[in-house]
């Protein structure tokens, strides 16, 4: 195994230790059992907590914008149905078989709220995802990628955070695939005309 893969290897588990057990689970002891790694595999990578969940933050983003290029690449021809459409499988992916991924996101995010040590990787991780969202929007017509890019993210996020652990969550429905594929048509239409 190559010495990236180890270190996404171990990323990966600390998300998912992050997702079970929130931050106070996270520990390099919690994620080298996780990972399958002898005891000391994780501080040996990440020597800090701070280290180990800046490589939550940059894997996150990295695992985001690989999900919507495959996104992109399943599509074909870009306009706004294909989009909507696509854009709402890859919501219902996270609300679903990536939903570990956003529930550690979103705890790692309120960590960084209170450790500015935390907050380039989490910026960095974050202009990642916008950039991409932007390049996009771009390629369907907005007149302003950048702002547009900022309202759809913030949406997509907000979408998330209710469905995931909004006060309805617990008792709502599983994601359907029309319903996301309205939201977000109603989303991307909003957006390409900011």
């Amino acid at each position: 195994m190559s010495i990236s893969d180890r270190r996404n290897l171990i990323a990966d588990a600390a998300i998912g230790t992050v997702a079970a057990a929130g931050l106070r689970g996270l520990t390099h002891r919690a994620v080298d059992a996780a990972a399958g790694l002898p005891a000391g595999s994780t501080s040996y990578y990440f020597r800090t907590r701070s280290a180990l969940i800046s490589a939550c933050y940059l894997r996150l983003a990295e695992l985001s914008v690989a999900d919507a290029d495959r996104w992109e690449a399943d599509r074909g021809r870009l306009d706004p149905d294909s989009a909507a459409e696509g854009m709402a499988a890859l919501l219902h992916h996270w609300l679903t078989a990536a939903r570990d991924r956003q529930l550690a996101r979103f705890e790692l995010s309120l960590e960084a709220t209170r450790r500015p040590e935390l907050r380039a990787d989490l910026q960095a991780a974050d202009l990642a995802v916008r950039a991409r969202a932007a390049d996009v929007l771009a390629a369907l017509g907005a007149p302003r990628p950048a702002s547009a890019a900022d309202l759809f993210v913030a949406w997509t996020d907000g979408l998330l955070y209710d469905r995931l652990v909004g006060a309805p969550a617990a008792t709502r429905p599983p994601p359907d695939a029309a319903e996301l594929t309205a939201v977000v048509r109603r989303m991307l239409e909003a957006a390409l005309s900011a």
